[in-house]
């Protein structure tokens, strides 16, 4: 096939390109197209784990409560096995609330520990931290309590979150610090809710 010598000029320019910097190019695009089958492997690793996943915490959930060793050996299956899901968290949460009620307080607060540094979901992590906070709290650890929960950051959290802060402080006797955190907890609660209303009432007995 013949060129003009246009023609000829730029296809010299092309492989006078290539030679110098073709092996770069190819090397490039060698790269790009490792990640992307990387990027759909890991995507369809991560979609069938949650699957999995998603199976095992169904029978978890609807495990008979008496039943604590099954429930852990499910949910530590998915900590262990699935902590990639969204379940793993879900199912700390869930075992610490069986082993709080079966009176394995430590083993509860193990759980929860797990949740709020390894959970997927914001949610799970703030819904964690509460339950750990109120655990300390109970055992009036105010100081673990309240480092515990600077870990909730949802804000859909943020008016439990203040409410049992102001708990804490109140039993801390720091009223005037209870009465700022009650007030900030109703900021984000809900008005038509219990919990706005019990709220309002203990900022009201402190003379707020």
């Amino acid at each position: 096939m013949a060129y003009d010598l246009e023609e000829q000029e730029q296809l010299d320019e092309f492989k006078a390109w290539w030679n110098k910097h073709g092996k770069q190019v190819s090397s490039i695009v060698l790269l790009a197209v490792l990640a992307y089958a990387g990027w759909q492997g890991y995507h369809f690793w991560i979609a069938k784990k949650s699957t999995e996943a998603s199976n095992i915490y169904q029978t978890l959930i609807t495990s008979e409560p008496a039943k604590l060793e099954n429930i852990k050996t499910q949910a530590n299956q998915l900590t262990q096995d699935y902590s990639v899901t969204p379940y793993a968290g879900r199912a700390a949460v869930f075992l610490a609330k069986q082993q709080y009620e079966a009176k394995d307080i430590d083993g509860a607060k193990q759980q929860l520990q797990w949740a709020v540094e390894h959970a997927k979901e914001s949610s799970v992590q703030s819904i964690a931290a509460l339950q750990l906070a109120g655990i300390y709290y109970e055992n009036k650890d105010y100081e673990t309590a309240k480092k515990t929960l600077n870990n909730i950051q949802d804000q859909g959290y943020l008016g439990l979150k203040d409410n049992l802060l102001g708990d804490i402080l109140l039993a801390e006797g720091k009223t005037d610090d209870a009465k700022k955190a009650f007030a900030e907890a109703l900021k984000n609660l809900d008005r038509q809710g219990r919990l706005y209303q019990l709220t309002n009432q203990k900022l009201e007995s402190l003379g707020a």
